[in-house]
C-alpha cells in the first residue's frame, strides 16, 4: 500500500484507473453524468450552483480573453496606512503593515474586487526607503508603481497635516498623468474632518476621508475609485486572442534571462551585463521557434538608476508579477551550478498562483559534473516537489546548447494548460477512483463527491460538489490522478470544493 498522506490518507493502489476511466464510451459517460446532476436536485443548490452546472453538462465555459485586470497604485510616504488601507479593501490582513526599512515580502499587488469589479492593488508600503533624501526616494518608489498603474490612491495622513514630501510624491503624480485619488487617512471624527480640509491645497481636488483601521469612509472611496479606472488596463495592451503565445521568462537577477532571449531572438536584442539587475523595461520580442512565432517577455530586474536603486527588489517583484499577467507560460531559469535558493522557490511559488504553465529550464548544464547533478536532483526534490509535474529542461543560454528543447516542453505545458476534460468522462473519472479509494470517515461520516465538472481552463479549475469537507490529502490524491489520467503536464490545476446538504423534507 502506499504511504499515508499526511492527513492520514492511505491510498489504495489501483493500476487499472486509466484502463477502465478509457473503457467507458462517452454515451455512457454522458449518461453517468446527467443522472449525477439529476440527483443534485434533492441538496440546497444555489443560483450559482445551477449556471455552473448548466453551463458544465453543455461542456461550454467562457474562452474569451478580456485583457488584465485594471491597475490601482496605492502610494504616499511611510507610516499613513497604506499597507493597512489595501487590507481593508482585501478584507484581509495580507500586506505588511510595519513601514520599516528593509522589510521584505513575498508579494507587492494583490487581485482585488468591488461592487463586482477586479482590480489589482499594488502596496507600495515598507520597503527599504533611507533616511538620506527620503522624499526623493519616497517620490521614486511611487513613480515605478504609477507608471504600471491605471490610476492611485494617494494616502496622507491627516494628523500631520500636509509635509514637504507629500508635496514631492504630487509632482511626481502630476508627471505620470494618471488619475489621482486622495485620500485623508486617520479622520476618526469631526475634529478629523477639519483638519482634512487642508490637503485641498494640493491641488489633487476633493480628499476623500477615511479610517483604514475602522473602515470608515472606504466604501465612498472605493466608489471614487471605479469612476476612475478603466474596464480593462490601459498600461498593457488588450491580449491578443490567436496571436503568439506568451512567454514570461522569469527568474533571480543574473541568471541568464537576457543571454537566453538573445541566443533565442539570434542578436543582441537585450541589454547583457555581468552586474546584476541591469534590465529596467520589459522587452516584448517576438521569436520564431520551431516554426511557430511566439512572444516572450524579458524580466531580467532593474536597471538602478542612482535614486531607484532602493527599490529595485520593488521593481522586480512588481515587474514578475505585471509579465505573468500577461503571459500564458512561464519559463523559469535556474542556475544548475547553484543550490537552489530560496528566492529561485518563491518565483516559482509566483508563477503557480498565477495559474499559469510552467517550464523549469537549468541554465549553465555545461559547467556541472556528475556530482553536481546528483546534489541538484536531491534539492529538486526537496524544494520543487510541488512542481514535479513542469516539465525540465537542461540548457546552456551562452551557446545554445539545446535551448530547442524549450519549444516542445513549451507546447506541452500550453497543451494542458489549454486541456478541457467533457463532464462525462470526468464525472466517469471520479466514481472509479471513489469506488476503489474512497474518502476516509470523518466524525463517523464520509464525504462524498455527488458531482463534479471542470468550471475553466487556463488553467483548469475544477469544481467538487459533496456531501462534506474533503481533506487537503484527499484533494491531491485526485489532482495527482487526474493528471495521471488526464496529463495536465506543466500546468497548475485547482479543485475546490462546494459543500451542500440535502433539502430538508417539509
Amino acid at each position: 500500500m502506499s504511504a499515508p498522506d499526511p492527513e492520514g490518507f492511505v491510498e489504495a493502489p489501483d493500476e487499472e484507473l486509466g484502463r477502465r476511466v478509457a473503457g467507458i464510451d462517452d454515451a455512457e459517460a454522458e449518461q453517468r453524468a446527467q443522472t449525477l446532476r439529476a440527483g443534485l436536485s434533492d441538496y440546497e443548490l444555489e443560483d450559482e450552483d445551477r449556471s455552473l452546472l448548466d453551463t458544465a453538462l453543455a461542456d461550454e465555459f467562457d474562452d474569451e480573453e478580456t485583457g488584465p485586470a485594471p491597475v490601482l497604485a496605492v502610494v504616499g510616504r511611510p507610516n499613513v496606512g497604506k499597507s493597512t488601507l489595501i487590507n481593508r479593501i482585501l478584507g484581509r490582513r495580507e500586506a505588511v503593515v510595519e513601514d520599516v526599512p528593509g522589510v521584505t515580502r513575498d508579494r507587492v499587488s494583490y487581485p482585488a474586487e468591488w461592487n463586482g469589479r477586479p482590480f489589482t492593488l499594488v502596496d507600495t508600503g515598507g520597503w527599504d526607503i533611507d533616511v538620506r533624501g527620503m522624499a526623493s526616494r519616497i517620490a521614486d518608489q511611487a513613480e515605478i508603481a504609477v507608471d504600471m498603474a491605471d490610476a492611485a490612491i494617494f494616502v496622507v495622513d491627516a494628523r500631520t497635516g500636509v509635509t514637504s514630501t507629500d508635496e514631492h510624491v504630487v509632482r511626481m503624480l502630476r508627471r505620470a498623468a494618471r488619475p489621482v485619488v486622495l485620500a485623508v487617512n486617520k479622520v476618526d471624527d469631526e475634529r478629523g474632518e477639519l483638519q482634512a480640509a487642508e490637503f485641498w491645497s494640493l491641488g489633487l481636488g476633493e480628499p476623500h476621508t477615511v479610517s483604514a483601521m475602522h473602515g470608515r469612509g472606504v466604501a465612498d472611496l472605493l466608489d471614487t475609485v471605479l469612476e476612475v479606472l478603466p474596464e480593462v488596463s490601459a498600461v498593457d495592451q488588450k491580449l491578443e486572442v490567436g496571436g503568439p503565445r506568451r512567454v514570461a521568462l522569469l527568474g533571480r537577477p543574473n541568471v541568464g534571462k537576457s543571454s537566453l532571449l538573445n541566443r533565442l531572438v539570434g542578436s543582441e536584442r537585450v541589454l547583457v551585463d555581468n552586474v546584476a539587475g541591469t534590465t529596467r523595461d520589459p522587452v516584448d520580442e517576438l521569436v520564431e521557434l520551431g516554426g511557430r512565432q511566439w512572444r516572450f517577455v524579458d524580466t531580467a530586474g532593474i536597471r538602478k538608476r542612482a535614486r531607484q536603486a532602493s527599490g529595485a527588489d520593488f521593481y522586480a517583484a512588481l515587474r514578475t508579477q505585471t509579465a505573468l499577467e500577461r503571459a500564458e507560460v512561464a519559463v523559469i531559469l535556474l542556475e544548475a551550478d547553484q543550490v537552489i535558493s530560496e528566492q529561485d522557490v518563491r518565483i516559482v511559488k509566483t508563477a503557480v498562483e498565477a495559474g499559469r504553465a510552467i517550464v523549469l529550464a537549468f541554465n549553465k548544464w555545461d559547467l556541472i559534473d556528475e556530482e553536481r547533478r546528483h546534489q541538484l536532483e536531491g534539492e529538486i526534490q526537496r524544494d520543487l516537489a510541488h512542481v514535479a509535474w513542469a516539465p525540465r529542461v537542461n540548457l546552456s543560454a551562452k551557446t545554445g546548447r539545446h535551448a530547442d528543447k524549450l519549444v516542445p516542453a513549451m507546447e506541452r505545458a500550453l497543451e494542458s494548460w489549454d486541456t478541457r476534460i467533457p463532464t462525462g468522462r470526468l464525472n466517469a473519472f471520479l466514481g472509479e477512483l471513489v469506488a476503489a479509494n474512497p474518502h476516509p470517515l470523518r466524525g463517523g461520516k464520509q464525504p462524498r463527491i455527488l458531482f463534479g465538472t471542470q468550471a475553466s481552463n487556463r488553467p483548469p479549475r475544477f469544481v467538487l460538489f459533496t456531501t462534506g469537507f474533503l481533506d487537503p490529502g484527499y484533494r491531491r490524491f485526485i489532482a495527482r490522478r487526474l493528471r495521471e489520467t488526464f496529463g495536465f503536464e506543466g500546468t497548475p490545476i485547482d479543485i475546490s470544493m462546494r459543500i451542500r446538504e440535502k433539502r430538508k423534507r417539509k
